[in-house]
């Protein structure tokens, strides 16, 4: 839908129309009902996760803290995603008003961005509890934890302010079919009939220097915990202080795995198609497996879970 802008042959978009994952009509139900499940997941094992760090009084750590902080950010971005893709899956006309679109997108770039970040702080974390173990409580105060999480969430919304204010100037003009499922930044920049140089070279600049900044802290606080832990005597040492980094690492790789692959590969090798894919890897995936990555390789965890049962049980 567009309205003609005064004194001018162009039109101003006021709603787009989102392809989706697919146009054929008898995936739709079963795309629905899986997507439908996978987000139910999300939202139970990632508010279940802060339920249980909250109960447990033996989880108050800085770990766990930055862990209920993940698992709040994997709740709300899924969500900014989640609920218009389902939806979209009944719906014929599939539509997003153009405020709806600016603000999915903005939202989205907040909660992906600090994540981000977060990742970087839990990644500090592990590097003062195997490196520095006797500085542990003395370095990682509340304040400091409190500090990291604050500007997670403040380099998050400089991010999402940024590249929305970059589109919110744009113009588009006769097409307003947005070919992927949300409001993505690539799929509309693709779409616009403004010249969008400057949005280009933003993407790049905060792109690389958040992207390459955030992946070498972490690679070189894990290239001292591994020299660390390879100084430890023993086998059941060695074992026993890098377990604690084993569900960090896996969910940076798959986190960081697809950003890279997603905006910084070869534009020859560009496909809306492989975008999506991996689009639903990052923005539906990610946050149902973040909670079972923890949960399933961490002690602690296991160990709550299975007292808050077991005092249910009883009651």
């Amino acid at each position: 839908e567009a309205k003609t802008m005064a004194g001018s042959n162009h039109t101003m978009v006021t709603q787009f129309f989102l392809v989706g994952l697919t146009d054929r009509p008898e995936l739709q139900l079963p795309l629905f009902v899986m997507f439908l499940l996978i987000y139910v997941i999300t939202l139970l094992g990632n508010l279940g996760m802060i339920l249980v760090i909250q109960i447990n009084s033996h989880l108050h750590t800085p770990m766990y803290f930055f862990l209920s902080n993940l698992s709040f950010l994997d709740a709300c971005y899924s969500s900014t995603v989640a609920p218009k893709m389902l939806a979209n899956f009944l719906e014929k006309t599939k539509a997003i008003s153009y405020n709806g679109c600016m603000m999915q997108y903005g939202f989205f770039a907040i909660f992906a961005t600090t994540e981000m970040f977060l990742l970087v702080a839990m990644a500090y974390d592990r590097y003062v509890a195997i490196c520095n173990p006797l500085l542990y409580t003395v370095t990682m105060t509340r304040k400091v934890c409190l500090t990291l999480v604050i500007g997670s969430y403040f380099w998050g919304m400089v991010n999402s302010l940024i590249h929305t204010i970059g589109l919110l100037r744009l113009s588009f003009c006769d097409s307003h079919v947005v070919n992927h499922f949300f409001c993505d930044l690539t799929p509309l920049l693709k779409l616009s009939c403004s010249n969008v140089h400057v949005n280009v070279v933003l993407v790049f600049i905060f792109g690389s220097l958040f992207e390459m900044s955030t992946v070498l802290i972490i690679i070189f606080s894990y290239g001292l915990i591994i020299l660390t832990v390879l100084r430890i005597r023993s086998a059941e040492g060695r074992r026993k202080a890098f377990s604690t980094c084993t569900s960090h690492l896996t969910a940076v790789a798959m986190y960081h795995g697809t950003i890279l692959f997603m905006y910084f590969r070869p534009t020859s090798s560009y496909s809306m198609d492989t975008d999506k894919m991996a689009s639903v890897f990052y923005t539906i995936l990610i946050p149902m497996l973040n909670p079972l990555i923890y949960s399933l390789r961490n002690k602690e965890v296991k160990c709550a879970v299975k007292k808050i049962i077991e005092r249910k049980m009883f009651i």
